[in-house]
Order: C-alpha cells, then structure tokens, then sequence
C-alpha cells in the first residue's frame, strides 16, 4: 500500500490546480485506488503478472506542457500517411506537432481537455461511464490523473474514411515519467470510423504509460479500432479498453503489443443489443525479459450477436505471455454465435505462455466453440524449406513470418500494415523480403 501512497500524495498537491469539472470522479477515483492499492499476484485476475517492479519506480505523475522541441525524426517514424494525427507527448496534447485537416462536417476530432470545455455534456454524459474503476486500480489510477487524452465524436450517419491517428510518445527526459492518457469514442448511430491508438517511447526511457480508452458504438454504426505498443524496452505499459455495442452494431479491435518490458492489455465488450458484431485480433511478439499480458472479455447479452476473437503470440528468449479469453452468453442471448482461439509459438526453452481461454454459456441454442495452442516450428515444415534449398537460419524466419501474417494481413490500414511487416521483420533477422528468392 506504501506505493500507491505516493500517488494519492500527488493528487492531492495537484488537486487545487485542476479545473472543478469532473473533480467527484476525480476524488471518487483516487480514494478507490487508495483503497485497492497496486494488485498482487494473489488476484486470480494477476495471478501470472506481478507489477512489483513497476510499483517500485518512483514515477513523476501529473502532465506538463508537451514540448514543441520533441524529436521531429523520431516523430516522423511514427506518423501514418492518409491520417488525421493528435500526437501527445508525455501524455499532453500537442497541437503544433498535430494534423487536423480534412475532418468533415458531423465529425469531432480533438483534445479530451479541450472537448471538456466545448462540448462539456457530450464528455460528462461518456466519461467513467464504462471503464469499471471501482474494481480495477489502473483505471481507478487513470481516471484520477487522466487530465488529457483524445475525443472523436461521430453524429448520427456521419461515415469518416480517413483513419484517425492518435500518437502517444513517452520521452521521460528528466526522471520517470507516468502518462495517463484517456481516450473516448463516440458514434452515433449508423456511423463510421477508424481509429489508430499508437504508443511509443525514447528507447532509454524509463516511462509508465496506463492508458483508458472508452468506446460507445451506436446502433448500427461501425468502429474499427488499432492498439499498436511498441515502448522501449524499460517501459511499463498498462491499458484497458472498454466497449459497448448497440443494436446491429460492429466493433473490430486489432491490438498489437511488440515493446515494453511489462505490457498488460484488457479488451472489454459489452454486446448490449440485439444483431451485434465483435471482432477481436491480437499479435504479441516478446523476447529477451519481456513480459506480455493480454485479457479479453467479450459478453453476449441480446440474441443473435456474432463474435470472433483470434489472438498469436510468438516468445523468445526468457519472455512470458499471458492470455485470458473471457466469452460470456447471457441466458437472454440466444443465437450467439462465438469462436475463440489462441496461439502460441515458443522458440526458447526459456520461454513461458499461460493461456486460458474461458466460455461461460448460460443459454441453450448457441454455436460456440474455443481453445488454444502452445507448439514450437514444425520440424517437418523446417525439413521441407531446407530440402528446397533455403538455409535453417532463412527457413526459421520465413516460418516464424508467416504464422503472425496471417494477423497482420488482417489489418485494413495498408500504412499501419506495412508498418508492422517492416517492425516484424526487423525482429526475424534473415528473413526473406517480399519477392526475394531462395
């Protein structure tokens, strides 16, 4: 408890200088972490990560101005073409480094801190709404300290194409640094929208980024939502999205988690209506000391709701991985239809996956279907590349490639994709660039 102390000690010397909107969720936040304190490993729900060594850290919390200065190079690695971009540095807005142009009528794209300001009911309406921090401390955490972030608000009918980019960069100049960023998604019925969340940081930054991102899909609308986490190797990362879906609705999250020394993502939906579509995609790559940690909840409430959840992990070296899939169907939900699966590659002897994926079926006329799958390359697929000329090094690469492409061609972003084929290849040393040849 001594570590979270430290937290609610700045809170409260920062509490004066906030603006009054929003203080009771602030102050109701932050005594329920007070209360809750860092979880342990005696939670079933952490039973296999253990965040001592972030709670250990004594990171500087409370935003700062964003520095105009930031480093432009590194910057420019991490844009995506064809994109409306917010760029936040150590969790604070930058307008100057931001790309704004293009956004139509019906469609909002801005600062949480500033849509605070100007659309001051839309916001309080959403916010806290859905991320439970009653019952988790990282979101009791954020939800204290989250004084920016970004709000995308799409009106009824409103259908954006162009992929909305948000750019968190940690650079944690001076000491170590916790970013706590909040992100809310609005759309209102029969709408449309891509949504890119990224995060990164300097590569000798020692950063703490907890992040929550709140997404509201009205009736019929549709939202395709990005994580991608590639943070330097002495980053901690923890993150919650929290979804809910209403009638004949659609949500696609696509998360990929390549950086940090300890990540933990949760996805959450709630399929509130009648006719909804899920679609959950994740792909972690760990090596070295890294540890990844992805939990997924999708709950079916109505009837005829549809969801499909696939998630790889490849682990190298000493890495760990967790993934805990939950799919509930309600005694209400008939005519669900859920398929689940996880898979997972090891190329150590050192390294270590625990996996669980979970269904909980309360109604009687459903199709569902779940299960997971540890292995190591194929010997046989190996002896057929290298009887074909192609070196073991070379064979092992294409190998490795091949079962996380299958996720990544998944992704309807061709920037963003390419990204992440260039990200992986760096990661597989050796490995054959598209159209080379043995």
């Amino acid at each position: 408890m001594a570590a979270a102390d430290g937290y609610v000690a700045t809170f409260e010397r920062l509490d004066g200088s906030r603006p009054p909107r929003l203080r009771d969720l602030r102050h109701a936040a932050i005594a329920r972490f007070a209360a809750l304190g860092f979880p342990t490993t005696a939670l079933e729900e952490w039973k296999y990560t253990d965040v001592t060594a972030l709670a250990e850290v004594p990171f500087r919390a409370g935003a700062t101005p964003a520095a105009p200065t930031a480093d432009r190079r590194r910057l420019d690695e991490l844009r995506l073409a064809t994109s409306i971009e917010l760029v936040f540095i150590d969790g604070c807005y930058a307008p100057a480094l931001s790309a704004h142009e293009g956004i139509p009528r019906g469609v909002t794209v801005t600062s949480l801190s500033r849509a605070m300001i100007e659309h001051p009911d839309l916001v309080s309406a959403h916010l806290g709404q859905y991320a439970n921090y009653q019952d988790h401390a990282f979101t009791a955490l954020n939800t204290a300290f989250a004084d920016d972030g970004a709000f995308v608000h799409l009106s009824r009918g409103a259908v954006f194409r162009t992929p909305i980019h948000l750019l968190f960069l940690s650079t944690a100049a001076r000491e170590p640094t916790m970013a706590c960023p909040r992100t809310l998604i609005v759309a209102g019925e029969a709408s449309e929208a891509t949504v890119i969340e990224s995060y990164a940081s300097a590569d000798d930054a020692t950063s703490f980024t907890n992040a929550v991102s709140e997404i509201v899909v009205g009736p019929h609308a549709s939202v395709t939502h990005y994580k991608l986490q590639q943070e330097g190797a002495r980053a901690f990362h923890i993150a919650t999205i929290e979804a809910r879906q209403g009638t004949g609705s659609r949500f696609a999250s696509h998360a990929i988690s390549l950086g940090a020394l300890l990540s933990r993502t949760d996805i959450n939906t709630t399929m509130e209506a009648e006719g909804t579509t899920c679609t959950f995609d994740g792909l972690y790559l760990a090596g070295g000391d890294q540890h990844v940690d992805h939990h997924t909840s999708i709950d079916h409430r109505r009837p005829h709701g549809t969801s499909r959840e696939l998630y790889k992990g490849i682990l190298d070296g000493r890495a760990t991985g967790v993934f805990n899939g939950k799919v509930f169907v309600r005694p209400r939900a008939q005519k669900s239809d859920a398929q689940q699966m996880n898979k997972n590659l090891l190329l150590s002897d050192d390294a270590v996956i625990n996996t669980k994926p979970q269904l909980e079926i309360f109604a009687d006329d459903v199709k569902c279907s779940h299960g997971a799958t540890i292995g190591r390359l194929s010997d046989d697929a190996l002896f057929y590349l290298r009887a074909r000329g192609i070196d073991a090094p070379t064979a092992r690469q294409v190998l490795i490639y091949a079962f996380a492409n299958e996720l990544i061609e998944r992704i309807g972003v061709a920037p963003l994709r390419e990204r992440l084929g260039r990200a992986l290849r760096r990661r597989l040393p050796g490995l054959l660039q598209a159209g080379d040849t043995a």
